[in-house]
């Protein structure tokens, strides 16, 4: 029964990547974003459909139920109902237990959200030994996140000897699945011929699947690529396009190279006012430019004056979001 829809999962751990794999980005160091939960499939039990829905002490009822039926996706949920506290008092002891429980019986979600468990240190000292046990197996068993970290760790020596080839191919079983994340790192590698052959125009193509993934960083360098022909075709409006998309996500990069796009009218119409409007914010976010200053110095009175309403607009609407 446990294949019937997978486990919500904990966060992945955060793994500085290296500075070739970094974001690069003026801010300080990124650190990796949650672990999304893998789509459900059409026939999802009351468990997970409520779990899914926000009702959690309803998804806690019907997951108790099941697990005592020996269901172990149930037994998973309320592994990840009681870490993160969701409709029970957050108990890192008890869902290690029905983790152990899942783990026991082969659930892949389980491995990997047991390993979190150990590597975040809430059971205890960090037991890192058995954590990179548990993501080992929960990768060999097909879990994406899990070949995803694992492949971190082999690409900087944590825990296990560095080993590029090992990582790029952890990255490419993660990325067979769609993890944009994955898809962004391995293309890192193709670029640079890290662990795997020099290979631009398939660093791009995956560049390009983890960019439509939504994956900003992925987005910036697929459109940089775009915009100078390079291991693709040469599409300035596509790229433009692009970075309009990632600086409205909040990239300074893409937020800068936009600046420049609308003052030279290069892959969209030249506006003056925009061009301003995305230098300031791009600023703002550290990523000087002393061309576009001088571009904006030489603008008339109104054209700065807009371009400061929209881009201070546009910075207090940012502010405003949730973090």
């Amino acid at each position: 029964m446990s294949a019937r829809w997978p486990a919500v999962l904990l966060a992945a751990l955060a793994f500085a990547a290296p500075a070739w794999a970094q974001p690069k980005k003026p801010a300080a160091p990124p650190v990796a974003a949650p672990a999304a939960p893998v789509p459900a499939p059409a026939n999802v039990d009351e468990a997970f459909g409520a779990y899914q829905r926000g009702f959690y002490l309803t998804a806690f009822n019907a997951a108790t139920k099941l697990a005592e039926q020996g269901d172990v996706a149930a037994m998973t949920l309320l592994g990840e109902l009681y870490a993160q506290g969701l409709g029970v008092g957050r108990d890192a002891k008890k869902a290690a237990e029905w983790y152990k429980l899942a783990v026991d019986r082969g659930d892949r979600n389980a491995m990997f959200a047991l390993a979190m468990l150990n590597f975040e240190g809430r059971l205890g000292p960090r037991d890192l030994k058995e954590a990179v046990r548990l993501l080992t197996e929960s990768a060999k068993l097909g879990q994406p996140l899990a070949a995803y970290d694992l492949g971190l760790l082999f690409l900087q020596g944590h825990e296990v000897p560095q080993d590029f080839q090992q990582a790029a191919s952890l990255f490419n079983d993660a990325s067979a699945a769609g993890n944009s994340e994955a898809q962004y790192a391995l293309a890192t590698m193709y670029k640079e011929g890290r662990g795997v052959p020099k290979d631009v125009r398939k660093a791009m193509t995956l560049m390009g699947l983890a960019s439509v993934a939504g994956n900003v960083d992925a987005m910036v360098e697929y459109a940089i690529a775009q915009f100078n022909g390079e291991g693709t075709d040469k599409n300035e409006s596509a790229a433009a396009q692009l970075f309009l998309k990632a600086a409205r996500r909040g990239s300074a990069i893409a937020q800068n190279r936009l600046a420049r796009i609308l003052m030279a009218g290069r892959g969209m119409p030249a506006d003056a006012t925009e061009a301003v409007k995305w230098h300031i914010i791009s600023k703002n976010a550290g990523a000087s430019d002393p061309e576009l200053d001088v571009f904006a110095a030489k603008q008339k009175p109104e054209v700065r004056a807009a371009a400061e309403a929209a881009a201070k607009k546009w910075l207090a609407s940012q502010n405003a979001l949730p973090s």
